[in-house]
């Protein structure tokens, strides 16, 4: 319990969507401590957000665990070459794919990409997520707002129909939802209520394609020490950071990939439709 970093935390504020080789502390995501037991092995993973953070943790979690990977990120070139390395050395192909999510047809082409590569999708991850904090209603831009939605919820949307078509039964879709989902941040308004979508998204896509035999389920994280923490929240509250919660610090990426390891494996075969917590301590409803 004592092995990661607790607050305080230095002021370090980054330009969104931020970089974590500039983080301190470095975010954990596995690089030296995950050990992978071919619980995946052959299959062909998709992630989106993938570059930092719990995409990066789960990348090199699946890869360890032998499967491929599909990376797909905004413009961070930099950190997708860094997990892209990783994904290497544990001998699975890796495949970048940088575009913005917001987009219709960088969905539609992330797909296209990945099945022209490996012929199929066998876990889904959509992880990739934008928020920005605001103190009122008003302050909120009505194009942030719209922003938001198309890439936290609408892109799941796009994504998911473009790759069901290209997934066989037995293939898994695990989305990032948050602790938000039922106990929403004000400052976070628009994000948290993507991330409401997303849960309620998640379980109804479960009972639809139950009959395929695809898995869908979703996972809420609490306070993880990630990019998008130092890059769109103010610098007091990037101090102290995940001490709100019952374990007293935040979690990093890497305490959050075991979930997302079960739940592409086979070993959930009966698991679907279903929202796992990883909050330090903080309940979900």
């Amino acid at each position: 319990m004592k092995q990661y970093p607790t607050p305080p935390f230095p002021k370090q504020p980054q330009a969104v969507p931020g970089s974590q080789a500039k983080m301190d502390p470095t975010p954990d995501c596995g690089e030296t401590s995950y050990k992978g037991s071919g619980r995946l092995q052959g299959k062909v993973a998709l992630i989106t957000g993938a570059d930092s953070g719990i995409g990066r943790a789960v990348a090199i979690a699946y890869a360890r665990e032998g499967a491929d990977v599909v990376l797909a990120y905004l413009n961070e070139h930099e950190d997708a070459n860094d997990t892209a390395s990783y994904v290497e050395a544990a001998g699975r192909k890796c495949v970048l794919v940088p575009g913005d999510l917001s987009k219709r047809e960088t969905c539609l082409e992330l797909v296209k990409k990945a099945v022209a590569e490996f012929g199929r999708i066998d876990i889904l991850v959509n992880n990739a997520a934008f928020q920005m904090t605001h103190q009122s209603l008003e302050d909120i831009p009505d194009d942030e707002w719209v922003h938001t939605f198309d890439v936290n919820i609408t892109a799941i949307f796009r994504i998911c129909q473009a790759a069901v078509p290209h997934m066989k039964p037995g293939s898994s879709i695990i989305n990032t939802s948050s602790v938000n989902s039922d106990n929403p941040t004000p400052q976070l308004l628009a994000y948290a209520t993507t991330k409401g979508a997303i849960a309620n998204f998640s379980a109804g896509l479960a009972q639809m394609l139950g009959p395929k035999n695809i898995r869908v389920n979703s996972v809420a994280p609490g306070p993880i020490w990630t990019p998008l923490i130092v890059a769109t929240m103010p610098e007091d509250q990037v101090a102290e950071f995940g001490s709100q919660t019952p374990l007293g610090r935040p979690g990093q990426p890497v305490e959050v990939a075991p979930i997302y390891v079960l739940l592409g494996s086979d070993e959930s075969s009966y698991i679907s439709g279903t929202r796992y917590g990883v909050t330090g301590g903080k309940p979900i409803l």
